[in-house]
């Protein structure tokens, strides 16, 4: 069975706001989102327009856009990883900075201006996976129909 390129983006923007409405519903059972979660769900939206307009709309490019915004988001929630696990650092307006090399001053200006929700920190996890971990794997393979429907017809 072969899928028309509104299968693909029909499957593509659904994933999105699918992907979406999950980070919504964690959020109403008290999981609240750092910066760079929220960061990960703008490409998410955007495709779900992009798809949207490209359900209707035969312009080929714009399933190059929404592979763009998968792939967008899927990076974002790849980077979001690398922070959860400390293999690097994250933006200061949500991770803590290293305090070995801190003066007590510096130190107590980073406790009092820590966010709510850190960005270095996992939440919530699944089979190792963290909810970034999650959807960058989902995101990518979310980049596969958009792909695809650039070849379909």
């Amino acid at each position: 069975m072969t899928l028309t390129r509104q299968n693909l983006i029909a499957i593509a923007t659904l994933g999105s706001a699918l992907l979406l409405g999950g980070a919504f519903v964690f959020q109403t059972l008290g999981y609240a989102p750092c910066k760079m979660c929220i960061w990960q769900r703008y490409p998410h939206a955007i495709a779900i327009v992009i798809g949207v307009i490209a359900y209707v709309v035969p312009l080929r490019a714009l399933a190059l856009l929404g592979a763009m915004a998968a792939l967008a988001t899927a990076a974002i929630g790849g980077f979001h990883v690398g922070v959860e696990q400390g293999w690097w650092q994250g933006p200061t307006s949500c991770s803590s900075a290293p305090v070995d090399t801190m003066d007590p001053n510096a130190l107590f200006e980073q406790i009092m201006t820590a966010p709510l929700v850190r960005c270095d920190e996992i939440a919530w996890q699944l089979m190792g996976l963290s909810m970034a971990g999650w959807n960058m794997a989902i995101s990518l393979c979310l980049a596969g129909p958009w792909l695809a429907a650039l070849r379909a017809r």
